[in-house]
């Protein structure tokens, strides 16, 4: 499938490669099917873009979480997890959503909603962490900042 992004330009998705989220995604209920897209020329390969293929124009920010918290670990009821089929702890894939404004110091993800993926059979589905252990905006420039000087 060739796609025309508003982030890529003009992409080639492998079928294997669909993310289906058959619930579609908070706010976007109509949006089922996405592709995990990384911009090769960014060296840092810490952002990563959940490309809608129903709406080209629509692309989010996303990132593994425990690149900025190292002890993200919420607890999900099994129930929440019932649209990935069949899952073992070592298929699942977990992104965060990252804002990033125009002032970069305020760059956040959102841990209190994160999207997890079954990488055997590529379905999909974003829940909402119970408790006050998450946060919707966490902030993260300084801790990119010094994962970058560490390096």
């Amino acid at each position: 499938m060739t796609l025309e992004t508003k982030v890529f330009g003009e992409v080639t998705i492998e079928e294997e490669k669909i993310i289906t989220f058959p619930g579609g995604i908070i706010g976007f209920p109509d949006l089922t099917q996405f592709a995990l897209l990384h911009d090769e020329d960014d060296g840092i390969a810490t952002i990563h873009w959940l490309q809608s293929l129903q709406e080209p124009g629509f692309a989010m920010p996303v990132m593994d979480p425990l690149i900025v918290k190292e002890d993200y670990n919420p607890e999900v009821n099994d129930e929440l997890l019932e649209a990935l089929g069949d899952w073992n702890q070592e298929e699942l894939l977990v992104l965060v959503t990252v804002t990033v404004p125009h002032e970069l110091e305020k760059m956040t993800v959102n841990l209190k909603g994160p999207f997890v993926i079954n990488s055997a059979n590529k379905k999909a589905c974003q829940v909402i962490v119970e408790g006050e252990d998450y946060k919707v905006k966490y902030p993260i420039y300084d801790i990119l900042q010094a994962r970058k000087a560490g390096e």
